[in-house]
């Protein structure tokens, strides 16, 4: 997978001034584009898009302080369509727009060219299990909130927080499907994985049994699912499970992420320091490859 990233990131470079098609690159990875959107963002800490973007700004930024190419040029060569487009944009990156920069020779941010390396640290393993499952249905009380990849995300407190003792136990009484118990569901993410970007949150059930009103319901198809599970710190531990299966356990096997709802099963020490969590990510065999 790491040598197929790197090629990617050398077919990026060679079409900076050109369309870059994400569903291309995803063919010449060999992956999904959802996968690879998912891996990128994971590996690199910046979503795929905003990586090009950059890229292409860093470059730009170059040919407008050489001073031989007119502005307008540089900002068509880059898929900006006006020369008040290009320069919104590299003001964003740069801090200056292309003109003043031109003029006064400024300083100017650069996005380094990604490379992908394996990197050996420690000792430790992970503990998986991939299961196939049937149909099913995620039912309970849904809100739409913002993605925070490290600390609390104080949007899915304080909606937990609003939801009554009595039901959340009517809720739990609806678990029969594994895994057991109230489960925190994130689904519609947004491809970019971006801080910030929204995300429908269900704090539900598993359950093969008919929802009562009031519930919002999420139908789950038939799938593969890849199990992690972890103990630690709340909520690092379970923040740095989601980290490490995209930066370590899918570079090192057959599996790809494919769409829908990811589901994590946690418990919490009575001080809320400590939790127990299970991780379940829906997952399909990377082509070319058996069981």
């Amino acid at each position: 997978m790491l040598e197929r990233l790197n090629q990617t990131m050398e077919y990026i470079e060679r079409h900076l001034d050109r369309s870059i098609d994400v569903a291309g690159l995803a063919r010449l990875a060999a992956t999904s584009e959802y996968h690879l959107r998912r891996m990128f963002s994971a590996l690199a800490g910046i979503p795929l898009s905003e990586y090009i973007r950059r890229r292409r700004l860093t470059v730009a930024g170059a040919e407008v302080l050489a001073g031989d190419v007119p502005l307008l040029d540089i900002a068509v060569r880059y898929g900006y369509g006006s020369g008040e487009a290009f320069a919104r944009a590299f003001r964003a990156m740069h801090g200056v727009g292309p003109g003043e920069a031109r003029r006064t020779g400024a300083a100017l941010v650069s996005q380094p060219r990604l490379t992908f390396r394996l990197t050996l640290e420690g000792s430790s393993s992970m503990r998986y299990r991939v299961v196939d499952r049937p149909a099913f249905t995620v039912a309970g009380f849904k809100a739409r909130v913002p993605l925070v990849h490290s600390g609390p995300n104080q949007a899915i407190i304080d909606f937990v927080r609003g939801i009554g003792p009595q039901e959340a136990e009517r809720l739990e009484e609806l678990s029969d499907l594994e895994p057991r118990g109230v489960v925190a569901v994130c689904d519609d993410l947004d491809p970019s994985r971006a801080e910030g970007t929204e995300l429908d949150y269900y704090h539900g059930v598993i359950t093969s049994m008919a929802a009562p009103d009031g519930l919002s319901v999420l139908p789950v198809p038939a799938g593969t699912w890849a199990v992690f599970t972890t103990s630690g710190p709340a909520p690092q531990a379970i923040q740095n499970l989601w980290r490490d299966v995209f930066t370590e356990w899918f570079p090192s096997n057959p599996y790809r992420s494919r769409p829908g709802p990811e589901i994590l099963r946690s418990r919490l020490s009575a001080d809320g320091t400590e939790a127990d969590a299970e991780l379940w990510l829906p997952v399909e065999r990377e082509q070319g490859t058996s069981r």
